[in-house]
C-alpha cells in the first residue's frame, strides 16, 4: 500500500476522497460525507462547499451532492477504467450475494495495483472497502493476476528501476517461478500477502482479443476460508469475470 506523506493534510486528503467518492458513486449526502470521513456535518459540508465552488461538485434541489464538471470529463470521456468499472459493478454486487465475501475489481499501473472498484458483503466480520487503494502489485491478487501476464523481458523492465513501495521489492526469479504457476492454473489464491488475517481468490477479466485488462477476485478473513471451497469459489469468479466481459462487448 501507498505510503502516506509525512505532512499528510487532512482536509486536502477528505476532499480528494469525497471528489473519488463522487465521481465513482454518483451522489452523496452532506451526512453520508460526514459518515464515510468520519467528520462533523460542518467539516463535511464545508469540504463539499469547496468541491462546488472548484467546479468538482454540484448541488441539487434536494440538496444532494452530484460530480460536478470538472469530474464529469473524465466520465464522459468512456476511459477504459471508467467503462470497465460501469461493466463490472452489478456483477460485483451479484457475486457477492452468492459467496457472501467482499469483492474487488484492480488495475496495474507499472509496478502497482490499484482497486477501482469494491463491494463488501454484509457479514460483521468482514474484508472492507479497498477502493482508491493503491498495492504493490506483486502482493496484491489482482497485481499478481496480471503480472503474470507479462513477457519476462517486460517484467525485468519494470522492475529494473528501484520499486517505490514499502521497500521490499521482489526478488524477480521466485517472483517468476510463482507468476508462471499463475498463469497455468489461471487463478491465484493470496494468504496473507496484502494483508495479515486476510484470504482472496482472484481471476482475470480479458479484452475480445483475451487480453488481461483487470483482476477479480474476492476477499475474506482468514478465519472463514476453506481450501475445499476454492474450486467452486474460482468457477463462481470465472463465469462473473466472463459476464462482466460479455458487458464490456454489449
Amino acid at each position: 500500500m501507498k505510503t502516506a506523506p509525512t505532512y499528510a493534510v487532512a482536509s486536502v486528503d477528505h476532499a480528494l476522497r469525497l471528489a473519488t467518492m463522487l465521481q465513482l458513486e454518483g451522489t452523496l449526502s452532506v451526512a453520508q460525507a460526514a459518515e464515510r470521513l468520519g467528520v462533523a456535518r460542518s467539516t463535511a459540508h464545508r469540504l463539499l462547499q469547496m468541491l462546488v465552488y472548484r467546479d468538482f461538485a454540484v448541488q441539487d434541489d434536494a440538496r444532494i451532492y452530484h460530480a460536478g464538471p470538472v469530474l464529469q470529463l473524465a466520465t464522459h470521456s468512456r476511459s477504459q477504467t471508467s467503462r470497465l468499472r460501469s461493466a463490472a459493478m452489478p456483477h460485483l454486487d451479484r457475486v457477492v450475494e452468492v459467496v457472501g465475501e467482499s469483492a474487488n475489481l484492480t488495475i496495474r499501473t507499472g509496478t502497482t495495483a490499484r482497486f477501482i472498484a469494491s463491494v463488501e458483503c454484509s457479514q460483521t466480520l468482514r474484508v472492507g472497502s479497498r477502493e482508491g487503494m493503491v498495492f504493490p502489485a506483486h502482493r496484491s491478487t489482482g497485481g499478481l493476476l496480471l503480472l503474470a501476464e507479462l513477457p519476462d523481458e517486460e517484467l525485468s523492465v519494470i522492475y529494473a528501476e528501484p520499486v517505490d513501495d514499502d521497500g521490499d521489492p521482489p526478488e524477480l526469479a521466485a517472483l517468476r517461478k510463482e507468476l508462471a504457476v499463475i498463469r497455468a492454473q489461471g487463478f491465484v489464491v493470496n494468504q496473507g500477502r496484502s494483508e495479515r488475517g486476510v484470504v482472496a481468490v482472484g481471476v482475470p477479466v480479458r479484452d475480445e482479443d483475451g487480453n488481461a485488462l483487470a483482476g477479480l477476485s474476492i476477499s475474506m478473513p482468514e478465519v472463514r476460508y476453506e481450501k475445499g471451497r476454492l474450486p467452486r469459489l474460482v468457477a463462481t469468479l470465472n463465469r462473473t469475470a466472463g459476464a462482466i466481459e460479455a458487458s464490456l462487448t454489449a
